[in-house]
């Protein structure tokens, strides 16, 4: 997180009395390497329609207005409810654009912030713990804002499942948006995870910063919405690992053969599951256990000599409640997310053996890393074709 002790509130950063240029940003995608220049140019601001929380995607726009249509000749008491909370929504969304931007120069109360310096104190700040209180205020608002958009959108799946006489796969569809918000949600953590790996060079890591920055003031995120489909295909696939609960064993090759899915996801197999902390964190992801409780089942089942073991038995082997269903409720893998971020933070902080990261931490640092190199690759292309 940022080093907040000069963040806290509303914000604040360091001071300085620098005036320079303005620079201009595209957020749509967002351009990182224009991000990068305010170090060599100095503080920036950015046009006005570039900033605030990104209220509705054109999408989404298209999602409601559509459901609206439907509504509004089946159900309009149902489109009265609908209209009363997107008109909250956007009350909530007007009130947080009250708050300074966070990727403006901007005079606050003790201090000037810039987004130079807002990157550089988050860089820097190494504290575990929760930083709730160290975040600016509009990063804290925004992530109720994206909470309350994640349940309105799920409510309209199910208005237009069950009243919009919509079929599966048209109601399917705000389904799919609600949970690429929820990954949107998870990678506000999953960003500062990674920006504390002192592994990463110091420029993929101020790429995280402009990253968190960019989610703080928009609530969106490009990076997110082009990997939440793999993410999703991943959770759900989960379905077929039922006969690995015999032996804990033959995950990796298990999920290899019954997902097909994007070059991205099986360059990250192939490369990074030989890394033993990708491994394990892969098989806390796929079994929903603990590296601790997969040690113990397996010692268990060993002992035991018991070769086999269905899903609800996992829980009376290991003597404890133990979530390992395969629900392919959005809430579920959020929730269970944040018991492997948890887990993974405590190993790191007490020096443990295990993962000290998610599943999720490892897949986004591997496309981030792909990423960077193909802009140094490009890069590199244009600067010799000027040459020749």
């Amino acid at each position: 997180m940022e080093k907040i002790n000069e963040t806290a509130a509303d914000g604040n950063s360091v001071e300085t009395d620098n005036e320079t240029e303005p620079m201009h940003f595209e957020f749509t995608p967002v351009s990182i390497e224009s991000f990068f220049d305010a170090e060599e140019k100095g503080d920036a601001d950015i046009s006005p329609e570039n900033i605030g929380l990104t209220v509705l995607s054109a999408h989404q726009e298209e999602l409601v207005q559509k459901l609206r249509s439907k509504l509004k000749v089946v159900a309009p008491d149902r489109l009265e409810r609908l209209d009363k909370r997107l008109k909250d929504l956007k009350t909530l969304a007007a009130a947080i654009a009250n708050f300074p931007s966070l990727l403006q120069r901007t005079n606050l109360n003790t201090s000037v912030r810039t987004p130079a310096a807002l990157v550089e104190s988050i860089i820097s700040y190494q504290e575990d713990g929760d930083t709730l209180l160290h975040m600016p205020s509009k990063a804290a608002l925004g992530k109720g804002f994206l909470v309350t958009k994640i349940h309105t959108f799920f409510s309209m799946y199910k208005l237009a499942n069950n009243f919009a006489e919509m079929e599966e796969k048209e109601a399917r569809v705000y389904y799919d948006e609600t949970v690429s918000m929820m990954f949107t949600l998870m990678a506000e953590d999953v960003y500062l995870n990674l920006m504390k790996d002192k592994t990463l060079s110091m420029d993929l890591r101020r790429q995280l910063a402009n990253s968190l920055i960019i989610l703080w003031e928009h609530r969106s995120d490009q990076t997110i919405n082009d990997i939440a489909p793999v993410l999703q295909s991943v959770w759900n696939a989960r379905r077929t690992l039922a006969p690995a609960f015999g032996t804990m064993m033959g995950t990796s090759e298990l999920l290899l053969v019954s997902i097909q899915m994007d070059s991205q996801w099986n360059q990250f197999i192939k490369q990074r599951l030989g890394d033993q902390e990708v491994s394990q964190a892969m098989e806390e992801f796929l079994f929903g256990l603990s590296y601790e409780q997969i040690l113990r089942l397996r010692a268990i089942l060993r002992d035991q000599g018991v070769k086999a073991i269905g899903r609800d038995e996992v829980s009376s082997y290991l003597g404890e409640r133990v979530k390992t269903d395969v629900s392919l409720d959005y809430r579920d893998f959020y929730l269970l997310y944040t018991v492997r971020r948890d887990n993974a933070r405590v190993r790191q902080r007490l020096h443990l053996p295990g993962p000290t990261k998610t599943l999720e931490d490892f897949f986004i640092r591997f496309v981030m890393e792909q990423n960077e190199a193909k802009q140094k690759n490009d890069q590199a292309s244009i600067a010799t074709t000027k040459i020749d």
